[in-house]
């Protein structure tokens, strides 16, 4: 049985690290090589096609940070969290929910789904 708190804490780490090669590591830790993520806004996969989405996400948003909303449940090979994008110390502006598969305690596929957004 894996722990969801802890893959859900890993892939929000990656979301949050802004230094390329650290980040990379962090994803070669917590995503397979052949991972598949998709929400409304972007689609990559393999391990180059997540670390350009976070560092796009991160030049969108600049000083903004990922936090888990709540504990991580799943069962199997499936795990779902919730999580937030916030300024430090400040509120969400963006919430959503993010279902996953998982392979060799790694993070094989993401789906996103977007819970809150700000208005346009």
């Amino acid at each position: 049985m894996e722990d969801f708190n802890d893959l859900a804490d890993r892939y929000i780490a990656v979301w949050n690290e802004t230094d390329p090669a650290t980040r990379r590591e962090l994803i070669a830790g917590a995503f397979t090589a052949a991972t598949h993520f998709v929400d409304p806004l972007q689609e990559g996969s393999g391990r180059d096609g997540i670390d350009a989405m976070v560092a796009a996400v991160q030049e969108r948003f600049p000083g903004y940070r990922f936090r888990r909303a709540g504990a991580a449940d799943g069962f199997r090979d499936r795990v779902r969290f919730r999580w937030e994008l916030a300024p430090e110390g400040g509120d969400a502006l963006v919430e959503g929910t993010d279902f996953a598969t998982v392979t060799d305690g790694r993070l094989a596929s993401v789906t996103g789904f977007f819970d809150r957004l700000p208005a346009a």
